[in-house]
Order: structure tokens, then C-alpha cells, then sequence
């Protein structure tokens, strides 16, 4: 295991009772926009946090390097950097190399460094099925193998910015103003069984996936041992990560749709299932066997993103909060209405979508209820 004290909970506390904040927003349009409001949205949420994480996703952040796979990498030592960077020489096609830009800013003490490569790949030449099959790989062997670096960022046209301190502490120190998306996520961290520090803030990354997740996931141990059988390590000592491999797992290398995904993580239970149509049953019972090692127990609720899509999940009875809020094509997933009503006081509908339940905001559809992946029926106007 690398060595983290550096930058390990400054507190030094065990435990603390779980909170988090989370705040998403989306214009389905495919509009890009400041994070202005983001940072207002979840800085309202500051009490529900401790300082020890913060961090934001944003999605078309990069147009001019849109076919580029985008690393953000933080480094601990000087040593590092150089071997990280011998590495992607050789392995990658790396087109700029630069410091992502900061600023001074009081409440964040001792940051590492953190840099970006904008980077191609010819998976070919290496006998891969595919170029994000090799860049997994790749953030695997960097994560697990080069001593005080961790790849926290990894895909196209977007990029995470994380740390230790509040979020809109994070906020002005990566100088997150000055940039524009079309998709934002934002996360505030209360850390319960597991360290506050740079790579442990949300949120979570593997190419273009991320994800923020409020709870406690109790099945981290049986979670990560199946997905080490596919190939991901769990680096950054927080029970998150692999809800980030796992929707990777599913979704990219195993083809399957969000809600087929949503029903493997946060399955109904086993009297509810058998109450469904005979039809429904075989799928459900079909899941919990092949990916019953998938399941995630304890309190959650996940805000998922990845190009062109942010998907918000609860567990089954909806242990941690969760309101949607649409209004015209923006999308707003929050752990309080409170938050989504400061920055679009005049919301067309503010709902809390049931236990279980996937909301799926989407640059081809804005939104899809939970009842139509598996009944198979057309998509209604939930508007």
C-alpha cells in the first residue's frame, strides 16, 4: 500500500457519523455552462460535510482535446512525476503535458501535485480489444504499481478535480470558474470508515465514469474481491471506489443498460421478486446469481455520470436522500431540495424518486422511470 500520511485525515478521527452532500446538473441540450451555480448549490450543503473531501466532475470540459483521453494525475514526490511520466512516454502518444492551474487559498494545506496529460492510444499495437480496455490497464498498473501516484482522472472530454477541504475550497483553489460543461457533479465528503485524504475525495473515476455516493457501502469487501477477478484494484482506501468499477463492468464491457445495472446494485428483495410477473422473476433471479457478488449493501444513494448521461440511484428503501428537479432541459439530482431551489428557484417539477428507482437524464432522452427497462414498455412522458 502506498504511503498516504502526508496527506491522511489531518484529524485523525476513526469514524465519524456519515452525511455528504451531493449535487448534480445537467442540461440535456447538450448546452455548456459555468459551475457557478454548482458551487452555490453544494456550498449550501457545507454543514452536511467536514472538510476532509470535496471535489467536482465536469463533462465537455475539454472540446478542443475531445478524441484525447485526459489523465489527472496527483503526485506526492518529485520522483514520482518522473517515473509516471517515462511511463506514459512509452506506453502512450502524450500530445500536451501541464500543471493543472491553481491558486493560493488558505484552507488547503499541503496539496499535491497535480497534473494533466492529454494522451493517445493505439490499443492495436498492443494486442488489446480496445483502447479503454488498455487505458484501464494502464491506470491500474500506474495505481498499484508507481509508489506516491494516483490517476484520478481518465477520460475524454472531461475531468475530476478533487481534494481534501470543503468543496467550494476546492472550488477556488482549482479555479473551477474558469471552467464549462454540459454536465456537473458535485460532491462534499464526511468520511465514515474510511481516511480523508486527496485520492480518497469523490468523486470516483475510470474513463469517463464517475461517481459521488452518500452512505456507507457494507459489502465493499465481497464487492472488490469480484471485481479484482476482472482486472480493477481498489488504490484509494474508500469503500466508493467500486461503484465506479462496477458500473464500468456492466455497462461498458458487459453491454448492459442502466436499469439492468441499477436492478444487479440495488436489487428488490427476494418477496418483492416473487411477487413480480413470472417474466420479471426469471430476469431478477437471473441477476442475483450471475452478480449477486455485485450487490451493495448499506445506506446509499450514488449520482452516476459519464458522456452524455447522469444517472441518480438510491439503495432499496432509501436510507440517503435523494430529490430530482427538472426545469425546461436542466436535470438537478441533490441530496436536498433546498440546494436545487437556490440555484432554479422556479423548478417545474421537485419529486424523491422511490427506493431502487434509477433517474436517467440523457442527452437523447431526459429522463427514464424506473418501471420501463424491464417491463419493456414504450418510454412515457414523465414531464
Amino acid at each position: 500500500m502506498k504511503e498516504l500520511s502526508k496527506i491522511n485525515n489531518p484529524y485523525s478521527e476513526g469514524k465519524v457519523i456519515d452525511a455528504c452532500s451531493i449535487f448534480g446538473a445537467m442540461d440535456t441540450s447538450g448546452k455548456r455552462f459555468a459551475g457557478d451555480g454548482v458551487i452555490k448549490a453544494i456550498a449550501n450543503m457545507h454543514f452536511r460535510g467536514n472538510g476532509l473531501g470535496g471535489g467536482f466532475a465536469i463533462y465537455g470540459l475539454y472540446p478542443e482535446y475531445r478524441e484525447h483521453y485526459a489523465f489527472h494525475i496527483m503526485y506526492l514526490s518529485k520522483e514520482a512525476k518522473l517515473e509516471v511520466e517515462s511511463f506514459l512516454e512509452q506506453r502512450f502518444r502524450v500530445e500536451v503535458s501541464e500543471e493543472v492551474p491553481t491558486r493560493h487559498t488558505p484552507a488547503i494545506v499541503n496539496p499535491p501535485l497535480v497534473w494533466r496529460y492529454f494522451i493517445n492510444v493505439d490499443a492495436q499495437k498492443y494486442d488489446f480489444k480496445s483502447d479503454d480496455d488498455y487505458v484501464v490497464d494502464r491506470v491500474m498498473e500506474i495505481n498499484t504499481g508507481i509508489k506516491d501516484s494516483f490517476v484520478f482522472s481518465s477520460g475524454k472530454n472531461m475531468g475530476v478535480f478533487k481534494g481534501v477541504g470543503y468543496p467550494e475550497e476546492l472550488a477556488e483553489y482549482f479555479c473551477i470558474e474558469q471552467y464549462e460543461g454540459y454536465l456537473w457533479t458535485a460532491h462534499g465528503r464526511f468520511p465514515t470508515n474510511t481516511p480523508g485524504w486527496w485520492g480518497g475525495a469523490h468523486p470516483f473515476n475510470i474513463l469517463d465514469w464517475t461517481v459521488i455516493h452518500n452512505g456507507e457501502i457494507s459489502s465493499y469487501g465481497t464487492n472488490r474481491r469480484y471485481l479484482e477477478g476482472f482486472g480493477y484494484h481498489c488504490t484509494m482506501q474508500t469503500d466508493t471506489e467500486v461503484v465506479a468499477y462496477a458500473i464500468d463492468l456492466l455497462i461498458r464491457r458487459h453491454n448492459l443498460p442502466i436499469e439492468i445495472a441499477a436492478r444487479i446494485l440495488a436489487p428488490p428483495f427476494w418477496d418483492d421478486i416473487e411477487r413480480r410477473p413470472v417474466r420479471e422473476q426469471k430476469l431478477l433471479r437471473a441477476l442475483r446469481q450471475v452478480y449477486g457478488s455485485l450487490l451493495l449493501n448499506g445506506p446509499f444513494t450514488v449520482v452516476i455520470a459519464h458522456q452524455g448521461e447522469m444517472i441518480g440511484l438510491t439503495d432499496r428503501i432509501r436510507l440517503r436522500p435523494l430529490t430530482v428537479g427538472t426545469k425546461g432541459s436542466m436535470l438537478y439530482l441533490s441530496s436536498e431540495e433546498s440546494a436545487i431551489r437556490l440555484v432554479c428557484p422556479d423548478l417545474e417539477r421537485a419529486w424523491i424518486p422511490m427506493g431502487g428507482e434509477p433517474i436517467v437524464g440523457s442527452l437523447e432522452r431526459p429522463l427514464v422511470p424506473r418501471e420501463v427497462a424491464i417491463a419493456g414498455e414504450p418510454h412515457p412522458d414523465v414531464n
